[in-house]
């Protein structure tokens, strides 16, 4: 994929402390509104695939619904050691 920007949504589409996710070049992309700072990271949780868009979000973390993996919006890191990196759109 390109590192480019490639516009998915209008800014008022993703309200602070929210996520939302976008089908992008075949992919399932979780745009999340941090205080009007937007970050965008693979939406399947690489821990069992659970869908990070309807789980929860804390600061820069978010958490699967599924198991509770987090992942860290801003590197798409990890916060524990049950999942690998989530990608970085």
């Amino acid at each position: 994929m390109s590192k480019g920007f490639i516009k998915v949504a209008d800014t008022n589409d993703v309200q602070p402390s929210n996520m939302k996710a976008y089908n992008l070049a075949g992919e399932r992309v979780c745009i999340v509104n941090i205080e009007g700072n937007y970050f965008a990271i693979g939406n399947v949780c690489t821990h069992l695939g659970g869908p990070l868009d309807e789980g929860t979000l804390e600061g820069y973390d978010v958490e699967c619904p599924w198991h509770g993996s987090k992942f860290d919006v801003r590197t798409g890191n990890p916060k524990a050691s049950s999942a690998t990196a989530s990608s970085i759109v």
